[in-house]
Parts: C-alpha cells; sequence; structure tokens
C-alpha cells in the first residue's frame, strides 16, 4: 500500500475513531462512575476499584487515536489486578468491568493465537469470579450469578460487539485501498493512452518525413520543383506534429478519420503504393477516432516493414480493414504499435485483428453497432 493510501485510510479511520471518542467517552466515563458509587461503600474501596476503571478509559482514549499497543499490557495488568481484588477484598461485583473493557480492546493487539487469547479472556472473568466461594460459602447461587455468570456474559457480548467495530474498520481500509488502487490504475491506464497517442504522432511522423526526404533527395536533380514540394510538405508535416503534440499534451487532440484517408492515400501515391479505398456505410462519429488511429498505425507499418504495391482500405459503419501485399516476411512481425492499440480498442468494447497470409497483411478493427438501424450501404471507390 502506498503513503498516500495509508494517509487515506488512516484519515478516514481516523475520523471515524475520533467520532467513537466524541459520542462514546461520556457514557463511558458516567458508567465508570455509576459503578464506583455502587460498589465503593468506604475510601479505601475507591482505591482499589479506580486504577480498574481509569485502564479503561486510558485505553478506550488511546483506542480511538489507533495507539494501543503502546498502553495495552500496562492497562491489562492494572485491571486484571483489580478485578481479583473486588471480589476477594471489596466484594464488589462489578470490579471486572475494567478487565471486561480493556481486555477486549487489547485482543486487537494479540496477532497468533487470538482464539486462545480471548478464551483465556473469558476463564480469567469466570475463574476469579468463582473465587468468591472463598469469602462467601454458604451463598453459592448469588456468587455464580452475580460474581460468574453476569461478568462473563456482558464480557463475552463486549468483546463481541468491539470485533464487530474493528471488523468494520477493516472494511473502511479496505474500501479506502480500492478507491486508492483503482485510482491508481486510472493513472496508469492514462499514462499508457498518452505514450500510444505519443508514438501515434511522432513514429508515425518521423518515418514519413524520412521518407519524403529520401524523395526528395532523388528527385533534386532531376526534378528540382518536385524535390522543393516535398520538402514544403516535410515541413509543414513537422510542423503540424508540433502542434498535434500540443494538443496531446493539453488533452485537445482529435483524429479526423477523413483526414487520416487522405494523408494515408498521399503517403501511399508518394511511396508508389496503389490504394483503393471503399466506403461501405458512413462511418459512426463515435468509433471514427480509433479506426483513425488503426489507420495512421497500420499505414505506419506498411511503410516501414512491408514492400507494399498495393492496399486496400474498407470502411463500413463502425469497421475498417486494411490489406497491403508486399510481406517480406513468413511470421507475422512483432508490431508493438498494433499490440498497444489492441489494448485501447478492445478496451472501448471493439476487436483488433491481424492476420498474415499468402503474402498479404490484413489489420481490421470492428466495434459493436451503436445504431439500432444501419445506413443503407454506400460503395464509394478511390483510386
Amino acid at each position: 500500500m502506498t503513503a498516500r493510501s495509508e494517509r487515506f485510510t488512516e484519515s478516514t479511520q481516523g475520523r471515524l475513531r475520533r467520532l467513537n471518542l466524541v459520542t462514546s467517552l461520556p457514557p463511558i466515563v458516567i458508567v465508570a462512575v455509576i459503578l464506583l458509587f455502587i460498589d465503593s461503600r468506604t475510601w479505601w474501596h475507591v482505591v482499589i476499584l479506580a486504577p480498574g476503571a481509569a485502564a479503561a478509559l486510558v485505553a478506550f482514549e488511546r483506542w480511538t487515536a489507533n495507539d494501543l499497543a503502546r498502553v495495552a499490557l500496562p492497562c491489562v495488568l492494572v485491571a486484571a489486578a483489580v478485578w481479583p481484588l473486588g471480589v476477594l477484598v471489596t466484594g464488589s461485583p462489578n470490579a471486572y468491568w475494567g478487565f471486561c473493557a480493556v481486555g477486549s480492546l487489547a485482543l486487537r493487539e494479540v496477532k497468533r493465537r487470538r482464539g486462545l487469547a480471548v478464551a483465556g479472556l473469558f476463564s480469567y472473568v469466570a475463574v476469579v469470579g468463582a473465587a468468591r466461594l472463598l469469602v462467601q460459602p454458604d451463598d453459592v447461587r448469588e456468587v455464580l450469578t452475580s460474581y460468574v455468570v453476569v461478568p462473563t456474559v456482558i464480557t463475552i457480548v463486549v468483546t463481541v460487539m468491539t470485533i464487530v467495530g474493528e471488523r468494520f474498520y477493516d472494511l473502511i481500509r479496505e474500501l479506502e485501498q480500492t478507491r486508492e488502487r483503482e485510482a491508481e490504475l486510472a493513472v496508469v491506464r492514462e499514462r499508457v493512452r498518452f505514450a500510444s497517442d505519443l508514438h501515434d504522432i511522432q513514429g508515425h511522423t518521423l518515418h514519413v518525413v524520412k521518407l519524403k526526404i529520401a524523395l526528395a533527395q532523388k528527385l533534386l536533380r532531376t526534378d528540382a520543383g518536385q524535390a522543393e514540394k516535398e520538402l514544403n510538405e516535410t515541413y509543414a508535416l513537422v510542423s503540424d506534429t508540433i502542434t498535434q503534440t500540443k494538443e496531446l499534451a493539453y488533452a485537445q487532440r482529435q483524429l479526423n478519420l477523413s483526414a487520416e484517408i487522405e494523408n494515408a492515400r498521399n503517403l501511399f501515391e508518394a511511396a508508389g503504393i496503389r490504394v483503393r479505398v471503399t466506403r461501405e456505410a458512413e462511418v459512426d462519429a463515435r468509433a471514427s477516432q480509433l479506426l483513425g488511429q488503426v489507420l495512421r498505425e497500420t499505414t505506419t507499418n506498411i511503410l516501414r516493414h512491408a514492400q507494399a504495391t498495393q492496399v486496400q482500405i474498407t470502411l463500413a459503419e463502425s469497421s475498417i480493414t486494411i490489406v497491403n501485399d508486399g510481406v517480406t516476411s513468413d511470421e507475422p512481425a512483432e508490431l508493438r504499435g498494433l499490440s498497444a492499440l489492441r489494448q485501447r480498442v478492445t478496451g472501448d468494447g471493439g476487436e483488433l485483428t491481424v492476420e498474415q497470409r499468402a503474402g498479404r497483411f490484413r489489420t481490421a478493427a470492428t466495434f459493436p453497432p451503436v445504431r439500432a438501424g444501419a445506413a443503407p450501404a454506400v460503395r464509394g471507390d478511390g483510386r
């Protein structure tokens, strides 16, 4: 768990514990005073019984501050000593109260054999209470009721309630941790998305610039005008990439599928690759941006990895298919850009498939239909 998550958890638990302190401490103090008043018949009875009540109040206050571990053992020892003194010396059947309160809270600090500690808590209250028979042997029923059964049952109830309360705090902590992990996961996803978009922009541009500069070099001596045109387009492309990078940094970048199709057509034709665009239906606006990213990434991969002579681009309402020839290897290339893009497409409910067969490479992205009725198919052929 991160430091930030710990701070969030402690903050929530701290507020709940402080609320318990404000709402529960006054009634506990009142109960402690009443029990002392009932059980104490002389001043020295107060001296014997008061430490047990004080130990309970200290333990509860430290528990609300999440600092019980530091005082748990001293408070348990003090309260445990008061109970037998109350049974054998002052004849106080309520002297168990301090040990009951401290013991139930201190169980939280027991890391191993907690069941044995719980049994020990209940047994101590019952056995010490039964020791009253040494002082009052003729009234067995009264002793068992006032010093054994009632203290033990109340200790069991208080312990169960305390354990349930601690479980509630555990659930609060788990919820806080879950919320923090979700926030961290969202940050990671956003970083991956940003890295993917940056790869789309920079990787695509750099490969296109390389292609255009190589073309300009070839044309420099034979067709200076065309070479100058290629260099001007390269300059414009770099400027556009700078703009897109700024838009990406400020979360303003939007892809235009029609512009991407035209850009891909121009790039393929500049590289001597024949391209054919088929529109089977109008592309839904909600799928347009991711389809444009698929087209851009695929265009870059074709220019980088294939010796293509022709490319077929097919558009449907919520899908795009790009098929190219010129595959130079029998094994599919490891295309990291498409791998990252597949995760984004899948995350939006779509499917990205990549196939290599008979010297052809096929990339297809499909999204589920987003409109009840599809528009009639309209075919339009590009060059």
